[in-house]
């Protein structure tokens, strides 16, 4: 795998390219990061349970394969390909994985 795209260039991904899983563990990778974004691919093994926290920045979540439920603001969000998932920055959020989960998660600055 290469290092963070830089962001003074152009560029397409394959993600097929960077997706991989351990047995019930997570593996991430910063794909892009300026001053105000931060785009990293998560892929989550079947069974992963990352517990509840919160982030300073806004969040989205955009399913790339795989399937899990997403409790944000202790709404249940079922996850699978093409779910795309805004959190407000601070909203309380766990995860858990039904199978093995890749997806995108950009981070940016809040407005508030």
């Amino acid at each position: 795998m290469t290092d963070i795209i830089s962001i003074n260039t152009s560029t397409a991904i394959k993600f097929d390219d960077y997706i991989q899983y351990t047995e019930g563990g997570i593996v991430s990778r910063v794909l892009l990061k300026d001053d105000h974004c931060q785009y990293t691919l998560f892929c989550l093994g079947a069974g992963t349970e990352i517990s509840e926290h919160t982030a300073t920045k806004n969040a989205t979540v955009n399913v790339l394969e795989g399937r899990g439920i997403l409790t944000l603001e202790g709404k249940e969000i079922s996850l699978e390909a093409g779910v795309f998932v805004f959190m407000k920055a601070n909203a309380p959020h766990a995860l858990k994985t039904e199978e093995n989960l890749a997806f995108v998660l950009t981070l940016s600055a809040s407005n508030e």
